[in-house]
């Protein structure tokens, strides 16, 4: 089908070029298009000319239109150049900005793949176009994103932080323009000498703002001496807390010694109704008794001597994998010391297996402990606190019966000899008196507990928390927990008070108090909190600077963000220089 018109709004076409005839079938549609401009200028000398010498038709291929693909037929002229110095002859007008020359897609649709592939790469982005009409390879989707230009202009403020290509392992560098929030370039690794070149490359940098860092701190001072470091706000605060943490957890371990002791219970040993164990449980557990030295020892011993590494696992009661860590070491590993959390969480969970043993609910100790019923559940289902070096338990003909006697139990039954009876229903084959030591601890009445002090309520980490937060963004109960922390010990409060005041300094940009905040610290007892103040007086001007500029990193931070999504969509497969333009020119 064949239709004659001269301009359609469906398919805008820039100033002097008109439709000249619409071909029409199925899948296709091929628009004729002539060129109507009266002169047009010599790609050489720029000199106008209206003397035409002949035409031809171009083919180039446009936006798909209502799911059939677009092919233009352009009528392109030939004009003489009459300027007598030009050596150009003969030469063809140009259509730009609509087609370039000797182009085979028009600029639109060659937007259209290089959108399509900044927002999903190469296969991904050419299977997603052929839904939407568009016919492309992904290298052809590729090829469109790496001819982008990087861009271009002059950067007065910079952000520079790095990134992680592989977590711990490698990392690159980001580069962002803080007036325009514009990503400015990506470093393919984080050392100071890359850093600095770049920066030597743009000698219009007035600030830059950075982490605390030494590889960044030297790449600015080499690469912009001129230029006023800031140190970033959010690090300066991060590494507050962390200063903070130790001092919390002191303070915390003297309001736990200064409340009053749990009366003891006077339950029966496990032990009393226990059965014997047999040799092998026995021979086991004395190898878990001896020293990490003498278990290393034995293993090597026990492997010169032609035992298997199975062997040695069952012998000396450890896993297989551990004895083949040990056997290509020359010494044996040296203990770790346990890690604050670890040393916390024990004592929460011995504080709950005390709980539960002078009869409180499980939604009682939470309660007490802060922290989740269900993790209280779990504890009260373990012998051993999580993370803990794992014991080993002897087993007792009871133990399977123990859940349903303590459910019949609970459900007020307290007839020994009936119980007695259905378990022995069920198969249990111990006698009455197992069960009597068994239930010996359920008759025990439940003591009287001091009533629960703060430091019960609130953890550590949620101490910490309450002791950083500005007091007005505080709820009425997150208000009434830091009151009484303060209350129940001065330093807390003490504490509170410098935290807080160095809060206030960073959010409302008070630099020329921070000589006197110093001082405080200086005169106070808090070791850590004294340790950060040194390292903020080595750092005095970018710290200065960042309690007084408006620039900081936080944008730097956003803008890492949104290059680990960009990095995942890639699934590791691209390498960094399609990482980078993705990133300069995402949306």
């Amino acid at each position: 089908m064949v239709v004659m018109m001269e301009r359609t709004p469906f398919l805008p076409l820039p100033e002097g070029m008109l439709i000249e005839q619409i071909e029409t079938s199925q899948t296709d549609l091929v628009v004729c298009v002539i060129s109507t401009h009266p002169t047009s200028c010599c790609p050489l000398c720029t000199e106008p000319s209206s003397s035409v010498h002949s035409s031809y038709q171009r083919s180039v291929r446009d936006l798909p239109c209502g799911g059939r693909n677009m092919r233009l037929l352009l009528t392109v002229r030939k004009f003489f150049c009459r300027n007598p110095e030009c050596k150009r002859k003969i030469f063809t007008e140009r259509l730009s900005p609509f087609v370039e020359p000797w182009a085979k897609v028009t600029n639109r649709l060659c937007e259209a793949i290089q959108a399509i592939g900044l927002s999903t790469s190469g296969s991904l982005g050419a299977r997603l176009a052929a839904r939407l009409g568009i016919a492309s390879s992904g290298m052809t989707v590729l090829r469109r994103i790496m001819e982008l230009p990087p861009p271009a202009g002059s950067v007065v403020a910079l952000g520079i932080d790095d990134f992680s290509f592989r977590r711990g392992r490698t990392f690159g560098t980001i580069l962002v323009n803080l007036e325009k929030h514009q990503v400015m370039d990506l470093l393919d690794d984080r050392s100071s000498k890359t850093a600095a070149d770049w920066m030597r490359s743009h000698p219009e940098i007035a600030y830059v703002s950075r982490d605390r860092g030494k590889e960044y701190t030297q790449g600015a001072t080499e690469g912009a001496p001129q230029a006023t470091q800031i140190s970033d706000r959010f690090h300066l605060v991060k590494n507050l807390v962390e200063a903070i943490e130790p001092e919390v957890s002191r303070c915390y371990k003297h309001l736990r010694q200064a409340q009053l002791p749990l009366p003891p219970p006077a339950l029966p040993k496990a032990d009393e109704w226990r059965q014997v164990p047999d040799a092998d449980v026995v021979r086991k557990q004395r190898a878990g008794q001896a020293s990490k030295q003498e278990r290393f020892e034995q293993a090597k011993d026990l492997f010169s001597h032609g035992v298997s590494v199975k062997e040695i696992a069952g012998q000396l009661g450890m896993s297989v994998r551990t004895v083949y860590r040990w056997l290509d070491r020359e010494d044996c590993p040296a203990h770790q010391p346990e890690p604050k959390e670890q040393t916390e969480r024990l004592e929460r969970f011995e504080q709950a297996k005390a709980f539960r043993l002078q009869g409180l609910s499980q939604k009682e100790i939470a309660g007490r402990l802060a922290i989740g019923v269900r993790t209280v559940q779990r504890w009260q289902a373990r012998e051993t606190c999580p993370y803990s070096q794992p014991r080993r338990k002897r087993r007792s003909i009871f133990d399977p019966y123990a859940a349903y006697v303590l459910s019949r139990w609970q459900q007020g039954e307290r007839s020994v000899s009936l119980l007695w009876q259905e378990i022995q229903s069920q198969g249990f084959s111990g006698s009455i008196e197992t069960l009597y030591r068994f239930v010996r601890a359920l008759r025990q009445d439940s003591a009287s507990l001091p009533a629960p002090g703060v430091a019960d309520r609130v953890s550590v980490q949620k101490a910490i928390w309450l002791l950083a937060r500005p007091y007005e963004k505080l709820k009425a109960n997150e208000r009434t927990d830091l009151a009484e922390l303060c209350q129940a010990s001065q330093e807390l409060a003490a504490l509170y008070s410098l935290v807080q005041s160095f809060g206030q300094m960073v959010r409302q940009r008070e630099g020329h108090r921070l000589q006197d905040w110093m001082q405080q610290v200086k005169t106070s007892r808090f070791r850590d909190l004294q340790r950060f103040a040194r390292g903020l007086h080595r750092d005095k001007e970018e710290v200065l600077a960042a309690l007084t500029f408006v620039y900081s990193n936080g944008q730097v931070e956003g803008q890492v963000n949104k290059l680990k999504l960009i990095k995942r969509t890639m699934f590791g497969r691209a390498d960094f220089p399609l990482l980078r333009q993705r990133v300069l020119h995402a949306f």
